[in-house]
């Protein structure tokens, strides 16, 4: 499925580099949410592998156990990608803008996006970007909550529920003939969004979408 221009706009049509000039040392979701994205990252990683961390921030959520050979960061803010002790290396680039990544092909044996898929414009394109990276058999894992910054993502994700933004990220997979058929983990939270949204308690939804390079 190709998002349709007005799919693809923005409350805050200014541009990024402005929305992502300072730092934000936070977690945007939960420690329920971590932990699950810690363990679907123990079953879909190996050892010893190369990891692409895309639009990361000052933390990627990498079981500290598991060692990597290469962990390569891409984010909008230096100062958090600095922080961020588990990369190797990083860039900064807004992908909205010029979404050729700057990286070889068949180069990672996995690629991982947590929180900041909403974010994407043109998604297809990136999609395209990632098979183009991967190694065969290499696995791409977006994992989302119902959190975001409600000005910086496309309409598509404003408009949609939980279920329907599941099925938007399994439709950017299928977008690209590379990718075998999505997998989808999801955990429901136990207060309704609103409330979730409001900070009245509850945990944080946990949903990824995640697929292996054929």
């Amino acid at each position: 499925m190709l998002l349709q221009p007005h799919q693809r706009t923005k409350l805050d049509d200014s541009e990024d580099s402005l929305f992502y000039s300072f730092p934000r040392f936070v977690n945007h979701v939960d420690d329920n949410y971590i932990n699950q994205l810690k363990e679907l990252y123990r079953q879909e990683l190996a050892p010893n592998s190369r990891i692409l961390d895309l639009m990361s921030s000052w933390v990627s959520h990498l079981p500290k156990e598991m060692k990597f050979s290469h962990v390569e960061g891409h984010g909008m803010n230096e100062e958090e990608l600095k922080r961020n002790k588990q990369l190797n290396h990083y860039f900064v680039q807004n992908l909205n803008l010029n979404p050729k990544i700057p990286l070889n092909d068949e180069d990672f044996d996995a690629v991982l996006c947590s929180v900041s898929v909403q974010y994407l414009q043109y998604p297809e394109a990136i999609f395209s970007e990632i098979a183009r990276i991967l190694k065969p058999k290499g696995v791409a894992i977006f994992s989302f909550s119902n959190r975001m910054f409600y000005q910086k993502a496309i309409s598509a994700w404003r408009d949609a529920t939980d279920r329907q933004r599941i099925h938007l990220v399994k439709s950017y997979f299928q977008s690209v003939s590379d990718f075998n058929t999505p997998k989808i983990v999801a955990t429901q939270p136990e207060l309704p969004a609103i409330l979730q949204m409001l900070g009245m308690g509850g945990k944080d939804p946990f949903y990824a979408v995640f697929a292996r390079k054929n």
